[in-house]
């Protein structure tokens, strides 16, 4: 079974300030088909988690490891990642000027199979994909995230979720800015994808409304760096219910 490993991963990042301190000795472990829900209030590491497995140069890991399957992650070059199965949706797409949404996807297919997907076939998924996600057929024409809503940028996110089927998608806030019927069709693309392929899925959300449409099999609450409470679904009902505070006062009294 698939598996994406972090043991006592340490992130720091340099400042004008000199070197902080993010992450603190996170551990998670995800399997094929499994949803982890990753909550907690503002600064509390959530986004650097995300980035780290991604690869980001910003995020300095200090010591600890993320490992594949077994295959240390962390050797591994952006692309090399990508490659291996693994996929973020970011909370802040970049916008890419000419170059076309098809073109991208086409090409980003090629890089992960080796070879380029029969034009016809490819071309006809790539509108099933878009049909889904309820996106006009011009869609597909126009430059990367140049000019999207922010609507549009999540639901291309999905949209390459849907097409790319990595084996582990890290979903950094995808719920932000959507309402309710676009979180709708965000989150039904999410669990088409899931089910496609048994993928696994790391969910990043302050909010327990995303997850009446993407019901977690794990809960894990992040502040202070640290993972502070995990549980099942319950868990997060009951963040609804009482917030973060308490987790919050604790990581303070420990500092």
């Amino acid at each position: 079974m698939p598996t994406l490993a972090i043991r006592d991963l340490h992130v720091s990042i340099e400042t004008e300030q000199g070197t902080k301190s993010i992450l603190r000795g996170v551990d998670l472990t995800i399997r094929s088909g499994e949803t982890h829900a990753v909550m907690g209030p503002n600064g509390s590491g959530k986004s650097t988690l995300a980035s780290t497995i991604a690869g980001h140069p910003r995020y300095n890991v200090d010591s600890g490891s993320i490992t594949l399957d077994g295959v240390d992650v962390l050797q591994m070059s952006v692309d090399e990642r990508a490659r291996a199965g693994l996929f973020l949706a970011m909370q802040y797409p970049s916008e890419i000027p000419g170059v076309t949404v098809s073109s991208f996807l086409r090409t980003a297919r090629t890089a992960i199979d080796g070879e380029a997907p029969a034009l016809r076939q490819w071309i006809g998924t790539m509108r099933e994909a878009m049909r889904n996600l309820q996106m006009d057929a011009a869609f597909a024409e126009r430059n990367v995230n140049e000019g999207f809503s922010g609507g549009e940028k999540k639901r291309h996110e999905i949209m390459q979720l849907e097409l790319l089927r990595p084996k582990f998608a890290t979903l950094d806030e995808t719920d932000s800015g959507l309402d309710v019927d676009a979180l709708k069709i965000v989150s039904a693309g999410v669990n088409r994808a899931k089910d496609a392929n048994d993928m696994g899925v790391l969910l990043i959300t302050h909010y327990t409304r995303i997850l009446q449409y993407i019901r977690p099999t794990h809960v894990h609450v992040f502040v202070a760096g640290k993972v502070a409470d995990e549980g099942g679904p319950e868990l997060a009902d009951r963040l609804e219910q009482d917030g973060y505070d308490r987790y919050v006062t604790a990581a303070v009294s420990a500092i």
